[in-house]
């Protein structure tokens, strides 16, 4: 349509906006490019590893 920006992608700050926002959503790395035991930052493991007791009840 006339008068509409043909170029509708998001710019460098509206990325940094969106990700400061809803965060990092891939990891830098997959699985297979870790060492083996290692474990992203934002696992659940880690809670799940250093649950208190009363919290199995």
């Amino acid at each position: 349509m006339p008068g509409e920006d043909k170029d509708k992608r998001p710019s460098a700050a509206e990325k940094r906006r969106v990700d400061d926002i809803f965060g990092d959503v891939l990891p830098d790395t997959t699985s297979d490019e870790r060492e083996p035991g290692q474990r992203t930052p934002d696992s659940d493991s880690w809670f799940l590893e250093n649950r208190p007791p009363h919290h199995d009840r």
